[in-house]
């Protein structure tokens, strides 16, 4: 048997070990080929409320451990993910439609992940505070208890271990909701993984399900915070539940993030880095560059080199050989590109490169002499398409660029590096990277975005321990204070 054997968890979620579930099962599918390659149970309602009761049983004895046994128990995980990497890279190639690469740096990033969140234990969980009162006070971390995740398709180990390491580290019990559509990269790893490492059960739970599953896990009364990661409609639905519930709710939400070329930028270098921008993971990314704001003077010959590497990138099955773009997801997310590529077409844009497709396989699209309402620019296309808009002046750049409702990532590409700092302080976004497009994560680095992108910097480094913890004011004295009732 291989780690990821179908026999452990064929029509099983993951809820006090491999557990037949309400919902029924679903077909895990492979969107080059539509190839079933196994099935998932699908958690009902009734199972969600069921794993949040056992998580909120088994989360004491787990905050309750030493800090060195949570730590060691991240760090195995850790290990037995990095050691059966080959294996869940091959799920990520054929459920996720990645091609190797991209497979290959998500398990990266998320044993870092891990590894960063087994160093969480060990920090000082709490401060000193002066007092006018002749008694010792302070402040102290404690877990929240219950965390519920919900995780998207796209990378679907990273945006759920991100959330799912930290909290587990910070003592907290963890019922993860990924999304079918990657249930196996984006649940059944999660759930081998530290089934492995020893993690005790009921502190973690993995529950693919339907909206309705992800509804009750918001509104459960024994889950106290939600980290959703997913579309700016879907947020702002959650974002209004938890709310309702009086729930800290965390949200990294959609992007429509701006690649600046100014006039000094070395075009080709350019060119490559807005493809990637555009073009890695077939644009489902929320970081993805949707938008290539480039200066009058080097405008044209930007499109010319953005459209030439588009026309040159190969398109296929990424299981079957070397391709640069693997299929997208299914046929509603082609659709919906299509749709909104031909109807910037349609209102007067250029198509310099692609807008064709053949079965899920879309290929990378340039659009030229774009206009800021045409709907490929506007909208999160979450596909390979790259508008290119022009500018004037860096003031102009900077009023198109913060013409948003998102406010995700940015990237400024000039050889001078005040200049494109400058730049970066007249647009409000969670990231900045100059010299570089706008895909880019990090473990120990604070993740987020503002606006309709999400409620900040979240996850990562030390942005976990105010996602996954309480602050809880302490004072001891020697006697009982004495009052004069």
């Amino acid at each position: 048997m291989t780690f990821l054997d179908e026999a452990a968890w064929r029509g099983k979620a993951f809820s006090n070990g491999w557990t037949a579930v309400s919902g029924g099962e679903a077909p895990v599918t492979e969107p080059a080929t539509g190839t079933e390659l196994g099935r998932v149970g699908i958690a009902a309602p009734a199972d969600i409320a069921a794993a949040a009761t056992a998580a909120a049983a088994a989360q004491p004895a787990w905050a309750a451990l030493p800090h060195t046994e949570r730590s060691a128990i991240l760090r195995r995980a850790g290990d037995i993910w990095k050691a059966h990497a080959e294996e869940i890279e091959g799920w990520s190639i054929r459920e996720g439609g990645k091609i190797p690469p991209a497979a290959q740096f998500e398990t990266h990033v998320a044993t870092e992940e891990i590894y960063e969140a087994a160093t969480l234990p060990s920090r000082p969980y709490g401060e000193l505070l002066p007092t006018e009162s002749p008694h010792l006070s302070w402040a102290e971390r404690v877990p929240v208890g219950v965390v519920g995740v919900i995780s998207p398709f796209n990378f679907p180990q990273i945006l759920a271990i991100r959330s799912v390491a930290p909290a587990l580290a910070l003592g907290n019990a963890v019922v993860l909701k990924p999304d079918p559509r990657t249930a196996v990269c984006g649940g059944v790893v999660l759930a081998r993984v530290f089934e492995e490492a020893g993690l005790p059960e009921g502190v973690l739970h993995v529950l693919p399900g339907g909206p309705d599953a992800g509804e009750t896990l918001v509104t459960d009364p024994q889950v106290r915070v939600i980290s959703f990661t997913g579309s700016t409609a879907v947020g702002r639905h959650v974002g209004a539940l938890a709310g309702q519930h009086l729930k800290r709710v965390h949200l990294e939400l959609g992007g429509n993030s701006a690649l600046i070329v100014l006039d000094d930028a070395d075009l080709d270098a350019a060119a490559a880095a807005g493809a990637w921008g555009s073009f890695l993971h077939q644009g489902q990314i929320c970081m993805t560059t949707g938008r290539h704001l480039v200066q009058d003077s080097v405008y044209d010959d930007y499109v010319a080199a953005l459209a030439g590497k588009a026309s040159h990138l190969p398109v296929g099955d990424p299981a079957s050989g070397q391709v640069a773009l693997g299929p997208v997801i299914d046929e509603r997310q082609r659709d919906k590109i299509h749709g909104l590529v031909t109807a910037s077409v349609d209102a007067g844009a250029r198509l310099a490169a692609g807008g064709t497709y053949e079965g899920l396989f879309y290929q990378p699209t340039v659009l030229a002499e774009v206009a800021p309402a045409m709907p490929a620019y506007a909208s999160e296309v979450f596909g390979p398409v790259a508008p290119v808009i022009r500018f004037s002046t860096a003031d102009e750049a900077a009023k198109l660029a913060a013409d948003t409702e998102y406010g995700l990532s940015l990237g400024i590409l000039t050889k001078d590096v005040l200049r494109g700092l400058d730049l970066a302080r007249k647009i409000p976004t969670g990231i900045v990277h100059i010299n570089d497009q706008t895909v880019d994560d990090a473990p120990n680095t604070p993740f987020g975005g503002v606006g309709a992108s999400g409620t900040g910097a979240r996850f990562g480094g030390t942005a976990n321990l105010d996602a996954f913890t309480d602050t809880r004011w302490v004072t001891m004295r020697s006697e009982i204070a004495p009052y004069p009732f």
